[in-house]
């Protein structure tokens, strides 16, 4: 239980550490072109990937009449799913969560899934 518990806490931290990086990635190119950057949602801007993240997933409001609406909301989720898998098979310590003699080939095959999404 407690292994589970650390996955998902190092998961959810990775998730804002990449976050909190595109934050900054924009603010040095804003930078760069002699602008402010991101700076509407809160102070300097610090809830602006969050803000994203929600319109990204609420970002498909035009319906065609034929399209499968489930597979517009679950699209994104599993993209997201297979970029979060990837994590555990990454060693951060002597061994890796998923620690058995077919790291390298999971690794791959997730990593070629996501191609397609």
């Amino acid at each position: 239980m407690a292994k589970i518990i650390n996955t998902i806490i190092m998961l959810i931290s990775i998730m804002i550490c990449v976050a909190f990086y595109t934050l900054l990635e924009r603010k040095i190119l804003s930078y760069i072109q002699l602008r402010k950057g991101p700076n509407k949602n809160s102070f300097l801007g610090i809830f602006q990937p969050f803000s994203d993240a929600i319109k990204l997933f609420n970002k498909s409001n035009t319906m065609i009449l034929p399209s499968n609406m489930m597979l517009m909301y679950i699209c994104p989720t599993l993209t997201m799913l297979l970029a979060l898998m990837i994590i555990t098979f990454l060693p951060f310590n002597m061994m890796s969560y998923t620690d058995n003699q077919y790291n390298l080939l999971s690794f791959i095959l997730l990593t070629s899934m996501m191609v397609y999404p």
